[in-house]
């Protein structure tokens, strides 16, 4: 007898290797997209395909969110650093 809560297929990318790089670099965003990834598994074998496939796209939004922020951030604050140092402020 075949089991009926088992869903087919496997469940989609949960991104958490996203979350966990944007934890290191923008932790509000890291920490959201982190929650969004752990609940994949769960909506999937509760067969709710369409909510796992959702959690796993807002996963990877969110931590791509969270780097590009960290790296604008980063490219800025360098270049304020350079244009202080370059107009004798430092």
């Amino acid at each position: 007898m075949e089991n009926q809560n088992m869903p087919a297929g496997n469940p989609p990318d949960n991104n958490l290797v996203w979350a966990i790089i944007c934890i290191i670099f923008c932790w509000p965003l890291g920490i959201v997209s982190i929650i969004k990834s752990t609940k994949v598994k769960t909506l999937w074998l509760q067969g709710d395909h369409a909510g796992a496939q959702k959690s796993a796209d807002d996963a990877k939004k969110y931590a791509i969110w969270g780097i590009a922020v960290s790296a604008i951030f980063w490219v800025l604050y360098i270049i304020l650093i350079v244009a202080g140092v370059a107009a004798g402020g430092f």
